[in-house]
């Protein structure tokens, strides 16, 4: 009998390059979704976060604007006039607002 010789199959160096970037890319692409949805996740946290404060800041500015509105009354001008026995002049009353 004759005994065959096999030939080794021998990679070409384009050829090795090309499966180690295969094989770069198939691990590579999977790590960098999941890395950049969890940036997202994080960055919609704290926009969430955000908004909760300019939410609770809106209701505490609404709340010093009703008191503001509250003290500047007719009524309570009158009780503090009345109070140290001062006279009412309508024309020297100003309320300031932005």
């Amino acid at each position: 009998m004759k005994s065959k010789k096999q030939k080794k199959l021998k990679l070409l160096k384009g050829e090795k390059f090309m499966y180690v970037l295969l094989v770069f890319l198939i691990i590579s692409i999977p790590t960098v979704n999941v890395f950049s949805k969890a940036l997202l996740s994080e960055t919609n946290i704290k926009a969430e976060k955000l908004k909760s404060k300019i939410e609770k800041q809106e209701n505490a500015n609404e709340s010093l604007e009703m008191q503001i509105n509250e003290l500047v009354s007719m009524e309570n001008i009158q009780k503090i006039a009345d109070a140290y026995g001062l006279s009412y002049i309508s024309d020297n009353i100003v309320k300031v607002d932005e």
